[in-house]
Parts: structure tokens; sequence; C-alpha cells
């Protein structure tokens, strides 16, 4: 049985909170899984039965999230693109993370491999 975790990418050339950052990962978890349990159930219910396995890692630009985004999407695994709404510190749309999975951990890893750990 392959191993199903989940992704998160936080951005880390922006001043975020250690709370706006937590909250921010806790969109892009909650969005992706959303996404996830919409493409697959089993595996979604899967990874809730195994303890939800997340990984936090770190991009060093908006582009670096949105060209990833782009590339899960085109493999049509399940993802979430997070943008800020402005209300504290950061402006209105400020992309500030990237929620994958959960899925096939293989699969995810071909993508976020290059990128370390928040």
């Amino acid at each position: 049985m392959a191993e199903i975790k989940q992704v998160i990418i936080i951005r880390s050339d922006i001043s975020m909170g250690k709370g706006k950052l937590a909250a921010q990962a806790a969109h892009a978890s909650l969005m992706s899984y959303l996404e996830a349990e919409k493409k697959d159930k089993e595996i979604a219910k899967q990874w809730i039965d195994e303890g939800e396995k997340k990984i936090v890692l770190k991009a060093d630009s908006e582009d670096a999230l949105k060209k990833l985004f782009e590339a899960f999407r085109f493999k049509k695994i399940p993802c979430s693109l997070v943008s800020d709404a402005g209300l504290t510190q950061l402006q209105p749309g400020t992309v500030t993370a990237l929620g994958i999975g959960p899925w096939n951990g293989e699969e995810i890893d071909r993508f976020t491999s290059t990128f370390k750990l928040l």
C-alpha cells in the first residue's frame, strides 16, 4: 500500500508572525484535504485513519508556489493555493501557502523533493 501524506509549502520570502504562519498552514491543509476528498474519498479516509501525516516545507517565492500549483493541477493531484485576505499583516491577495494532498507520497515527492523543511 502506498504511503499517503499531505505536503504544505509556506513562503519563506515574506514576513509572517508565527500565528499568521500557523493559520496559513491550517488553511492550506484543510483546503487541500477537501479537494482530495472530492477526488478520492478512499485516499482521504486512509490518510485520516493513518494519522494524517503532514510534511511542511518552504518556498522562496510566490512564483515557485504558483508553478508548483500548476504542475500538481496538470497531474490531477489535489492541491490548494492559499491567498491571504489582507486583514492583518499582508496585502490582500498575497499568496502564502500551498497544500498538496493527501495523496500518494511518491507522486507528491516527484515535485517537492528539492524543497527544504520549514
